[in-house]
Order: C-alpha cells, then sequence, then structure tokens
C-alpha cells in the first residue's frame, strides 16, 4: 500500500475515494519519565524520553490509519495529516488521517 502526504500518487489517478480513515493513540506520562524529564528540564535540553514515547505513538497511530484502509480495500491513503492534543492531565492523543483510494495507472 502507498501512504504519501502529497495529494496524488505519480503516475496514479484516484479511480475511487473510499473516504477517510484514521488511527490514534492516547499516551500517558509515567513518574519514571516524570522524575528523569523533571531533572533534565532543570539543566535544559531534549526531553528524550518523552521524545520516545511521541515517536512510538506516532507510530501506532500511523500504522492503525494503515490497517483501517486496508481492511477497506484501498491502493493508497493520500493526504496524510498528524494532529495531536491533550486530552486530560498528562496525556496526549496522536491521531493520523488520510483519504484511502483505489488507484488506476494512468494513461
Amino acid at each position: 500500500m502507498i501512504l504519501t502526504t502529497t495529494e496524488e500518487v505519480p503516475g496514479y489517478a484516484a479511480g475511487e475515494v473510499l473516504g477517510v480513515v484514521s488511527g490514534n493513540t492516547v499516551r500517558a506520562k509515567n513518574v519514571g519519565r516524570d522524575i528523569t524529564a523533571g531533572l533534565k528540564s532543570l539543566v535544559g535540553g531534549e526531553l528524550e524520553e518523552y521524545t520516545s514515547m511521541l515517536a512510538d505513538a506516532r507510530t501506532e497511530a500511523y500504522n492503525r490509519m494503515a490497517n483501517a484502509a486496508h481492511d477497506l480495500g484501498a491502493d493508497a491513503v493520500v493526504n496524510i495529516r498528524f494532529a495531536t492534543s491533550q486530552t486530560m492531565g498528562g496525556a496526549a492523543e496522536l491521531l493520523a488521517y488520510g483519504t484511502a483510494v483505489k488507484l488506476v495507472p494512468k494513461k
């Protein structure tokens, strides 16, 4: 399956739009990460524990979106976007979404 942030896939046209697909996950901080991040914030620099947690969450949301498109029989997901929001104190939702399409080769 082709997954892209562009509106089109070079060499193909969208033969059928199957609809919007999405995948999300909500992740919360934990005590171990909070202590490490708190100490790191005193001296400055990247909070690697949170960077890693958010990268994992982004991958999970992306994979769930791709699986939703696969379940629809899509050849591609175009115009993929990511969004994040705080759902409650210490927790964030990551959302991946795009348009699932069937592709036909351009002539």
